[in-house]
């Protein structure tokens, strides 16, 4: 029986079944034991600091563990803000989804109907990029673009006008292609559609209305709280402090920088499952806006990199042996953070971490969580199989391009696929080169070690694939780059 999310005179939330009764199948959170599982598994996994926020029962649940910085030994605390990287992007979707509730804009408006000033290299593609395709990253924008527009508030101005010339991955409308250049347009039509700023609009129309005290944009704001430090260094060891604590310019903000806590994350997801009431019964979504954030818009090729199964409006969308949800990950040069809702349970749980072997952390913890509370039984880790199949490597060979990476696929010494990733232009000091292994799966899904924990501890997938116009193209880490040579 479906659960929602209602609210009680004391504004906090209740989960409710249709019938109006409390949820016969809430779970009672065990606080201590919950403690004691994250401060092991952060403690095996080598994650410096992590905060926890559980929204089940009605009740959000806040947990802490580890250090905020390992170099000061400030300990993390449950008010403690860390960087959530491309969750942002769900925060710019809801926003866009108000100003559809408002009139202002339909799913189906070409961008360039809003901002004259979006370009990109192919004139039909921009005249019919619609908002709905930027939402479910169908747009064919790029993700691997990056332009610092300063610090005023022109910066998506700036942003948006320095990326009419960056190519397309793939023509728009035909395949999921994750792109962060599109979130940044997003926000930059959020900015001229109400007036404000993308930072202003956010704090007014989402964190104010929810009480969000610990959800924020930029740095100066944040350095009033407890402040996660990101931590960089190899597999297996304790990282150590980054250079530089969030080296995104301010433009990249509405696809990659909301600053906040587990707990405001989990509120956050709540407003969502309460089909958008906020706890004080003011609507801040229309309940059709908020469904149809969670409908399937399109398959992905690449079911391993983030767990999806497909993606809706903003957000990542998953089946767990039918059990559907949604969510978002997000990393942050050193800080990752996930987000899990499960729909039929009102259950939210938000990980937030600074650095370490964070993806195995979550899968760890969330694997008993998810099951305790939701009845989720969460996929087995990707990985090749004992006995790999024969494939035919010649049509896969070659080199791949796409703003800001250049894939090349070789055979190595031993005459087996290897891969080399490669940052370039814009990006090229994001990181060194990565030259991986490649282990088959199926005819068109590999398994690539050696990826470093910036993109993942184990194996990362890497899914060939061919475009509706024929292009070749590869998947890693969800972004489709087309065959060049």
């Amino acid at each position: 029986m479906p659960a929602t999310l209602n609210w009680n005179s004391d504004g906090e939330w209740t989960a409710r079944d249709e019938w109006g009764m409390r949820d016969s199948a809430g779970r009672r959170f065990e606080r201590d034991r919950w403690q004691a599982r994250l401060d092991e598994l952060r403690a095996a996994h080598h994650v410096p600091g992590a905060a926890l926020a559980v929204l089940v029962g009605g009740q959000v649940h806040e947990l802490a563990s580890g250090v905020l910085h390992r170099g000061t030994g400030v300990e993390a605390t449950t008010d403690s803000v860390f960087l959530s990287g491309s969750i942002a992007k769900v925060y710019t979707a809801t926003l866009v989804m108000r100003l559809i509730d408002e009139g202002l804009l339909t799913l189906d408006t070409p961008v360039a109907d809003v901002l004259p000033e979006f370009a990109t290299p192919d004139p039909e593609a921009t005249r019919t990029i619609t908002v709905q395709q930027l939402l479910s990253h169908t747009g064919g924008v790029t993700n691997d673009f990056n332009h610092d527009g300063g610090r005023g508030d022109d910066c998506l101005a700036k942003y948006v006008e320095a990326a009419r010339d960056v190519p397309l991955d793939c023509p728009p409308g035909t395949a999921v292609s994750y792109g962060g250049l599109g979130y940044v347009v997003l926000g930059r039509l959020v900015e001229v559609l109400t007036g404000r700023t993308w930072d202003q609009a956010l704090k007014d129309l989402l964190f104010t209305p929810l009480g969000l005290e610990r959800s924020m944009t930029l740095p100066e704001e944040a350095l009033r709280f407890r402040v996660a430090m990101s931590h960089l260094g190899e597999d297996g060891g304790d990282p150590a402090p980054a250079p530089a604590w969030d080296l995104m310019p301010r433009s990249a903000g509405p696809a990659g920088r909301v600053i906040v806590s587990a707990g405001d994350l989990a509120r956050f997801a709540g407003m969502h499952l309460a089909g958008g009431l906020a706890p004080d019964g003011t609507r801040v979504l229309s309940a059709a806006a908020a469904a149809a954030m969670t409908r399937r818009e399109t398959d992905v090729p690449d079911k391993w990199t983030v767990s999806a199964d497909g993606w809706g409006l903003g957000w990542t969308l998953y089946d767990w042996d039918g059990v559907p949800g949604y969510g978002h990950d997000g990393a942050a040069i050193g800080q990752y953070a996930y987000l899990r809702v499960v729909p039929h349970a009102g259950l939210a749980v938000a990980l937030m971490t600074n650095g370490g072997s964070a993806r195995l952390l979550y899968a760890d913890l969330f694997r008993d969580l998810l099951a305790e509370l939701a009845g989720v039984t969460m996929p087995a880790p990707f990985g090749p199989p004992a006995q790999p199949p024969a494939v035919d490597l010649a049509p896969l060979l070659g080199t791949y391009r796409r703003a800001g990476v250049v894939i090349t696929v070789a055979r190595g010494a031993d005459g087996g696929p290897r891969m080399r990733y490669e940052f370039v232009d814009g990006m090229k000091d994001m990181s060194p080169p990565l030259d991986m292994e490649l282990v088959p799966v199926t005819p068109h899904v590999f398994a690539a070690s050696g990826a470093g924990p910036s993109f993942s501890e184990d194996y990362m997938p890497v899914v060939f694939a061919t475009l509706p116009d024929g292009t070749a193209c590869v998947y890693v880490g969800m972004r489709a780059t087309p065959k060049v040579s």
